[in-house]
């Protein structure tokens, strides 16, 4: 069989070039988080040269960025296929494509060499808008919103005309939550309280029900075209997530209110249903595995000689995303979640742990899948096997994270312990925290996991890099 160095709709080629710069900004995440992690040992690393601020905003901004081009390139990519059609647009979308990634090289350039700006409506347009996690210029902003604008309107645009799945019908219904909850964060109020309220609305609402309902939609879409799971059988899982995800995830957003000044309703309000969002993750878990083993016994059953999955390691990291799913957002969740254990860990490690840990087994493992997926298409490769190189990026990239979450949980732990339990959260008693010797050595390992990490990466870009071009991986 000849491979045929090409996709077949040009949505899947822009797909490419999306899952390209999310690659690059991943590397780029990585690089400031060690440099942050360093930072963090030595303070006098890189002083009035880059400052640990802006080296660990650009490091959180970087992983939101990433995962945001991963996810439109996901979308371009499997939109074709669902539909049956070329997506609708497919001009607008390639220069919506530059405008956002130009767009997102000048902020990151600002947030390089300039830093801070002076307290002005002018930086606030300019040079950062100062809200954590939304830092980008205002400029940029509006840039993001008619760039997302213009994607969802393509995607509609090919649903109404082509063919519309179960799995097309919950990714327009989420792009909508997704475009419409962005807006939140594009205005002020002079209260911080209700600042921080619609903050919350973009920050948790984005990731913990929009996020999580589009990599349902991932994991349903790869169980089909990798092991050729049933359909109905799919799509019936990801109704259900989609209704507990939203149930949960909307209510559950009280946890982020408990102390900035809301009502105290939402104590209760926030921890019943905080309490509850593990139990879609569970599902998600269980429909990975549970689905495409039925099914294979079933095939079997029947004699079919070949019920293995046809893209080894997209299979790998979609079982890897059913664990660190259930384990970063749901377990590492849970233990800050209640407020009678908030009030205790809220800003502290444990955040950082579950943080790092949701992030990595919720969403940057499904979209590491979907770039297999995307080798396998260019490729035309009916069977892609896992190399040496796909081992070793799933190894370390996933112990690296392990080791990482453990050393941040002990430093968080350490933290309650003396510097919330025992000195009562004073501003001295966040620095006896600091110094002490738990302290040091978890910071220590989670640099030395950093790095871990970071060769794990060079070890995925050099099998995205080769693994399509390997003669052994075509049949």
């Amino acid at each position: 069989m000849q491979r045929q160095n090409s996709f077949k709709y040009e949505s899947q080629r822009l797909a490419s070039w999306y899952f390209t710069v999310a690659v690059i900004l991943f590397g780029a995440q990585l690089l400031l988080g060690l440099v942050a992690a360093v930072q963090f040992i030595y303070p006098s690393f890189l002083y009035d040269v880059l400052d640990f601020s802006v080296a660990r905003m650009i490091h959180i901004n970087a992983l939101v960025v990433w995962m945001v081009y991963a996810i439109i390139g996901s979308v371009y990519y499997l939109l074709p296929e669902e539909t049956g059609i070329e997506t609708v647009g497919i001009g607008i979308a390639k220069i919506l494509f530059w405008v956002l990634t130009i767009a997102v090289a000048i902020v990151v350039l600002v947030f390089l060499f300039i830093q801070i700006g002076p307290a002005k409506t002018s930086t606030i347009w300019f040079i950062n808008e100062g809200r954590e996690y939304l830092e980008a210029p205002r400029w940029a902003d509006i840039g993001i919103v008619v760039v997302v604008v213009g994607f969802v309107v393509n995607t509609f645009l090919t649903a109404i005309k082509g063919r519309r799945t179960g799995v097309i019908t919950v990714i327009l219904a989420d792009l909508i939550a997704l475009a419409g909850l962005y807006l939140a964060g594009m205005f002020y109020t002079d209260n911080i309280a209700m600042d921080q309220y619609w903050w919350w609305w973009v920050i948790h609402l984005w990731v913990e029900a929009t996020w999580e309902v589009l990599v349902g939609a991932f994991a349903a879409y790869a169980l089909i075209k990798i092991v050729g799971a049933k359909r109905q059988i799919v799509e019936m899982w990801l109704w259900i997530e989609v209704a507990m995800l939203f149930g949960s995830g909307i209510l559950g957003l009280g946890h982020h209110y408990f102390w900035i000044g809301t009502p105290e309703y939402w104590w209760e309000i926030g921890a019943l249903f905080s309490s509850l969002e593990p139990v879609p993750l569970i599902g998600m878990f269980v429909h990975v595995l549970y689905d495409w083993g039925k099914d294979k016994g079933e095939r079997m059953g029947e004699g079919e000689e070949d019920v293995t999955s046809n893209n080894t390691p997209a299979l790998v990291w979609l079982v890897i995303n059913g664990f660190g799913n259930f384990l970063g957002a749901g377990v590492w969740g849970f233990f800050h979640t209640l407020p009678q254990v908030n009030i205790y860990t809220h800003g502290t490690q444990f955040t950082a742990a579950h943080g790092h840990l949701a992030f990595f087994g919720a969403y940057a493992t499904i979209l590491i899948a979907m770039f297999y997926m995307a080798i396998q298409g260019k490729n035309g490769i009916k069977k892609l096997r896992a190399t040496f190189a796909s081992k070793m990026a799933i190894f370390l990239l996933s112990f690296g994270m392990l080791g990482m979450t453990v050393a941040l949980t002990i430093a968080g732990y350490e933290q309650v312990m003396i510097e919330r339990a025992q000195l009562g959260g004073t501003w001295s008693a966040y620095f006896v925290a600091q110094n002490e010797v738990w302290m040091a050595q978890a910071m220590d390992w989670r640099f030395f996991m950093g790095i871990v990490m970071t060769i794990g990466f060079i070890y995925l870009v050099k099998d995205l890099w080769t693994i399509g071009r390997n003669p052994q991986n075509v049949y």
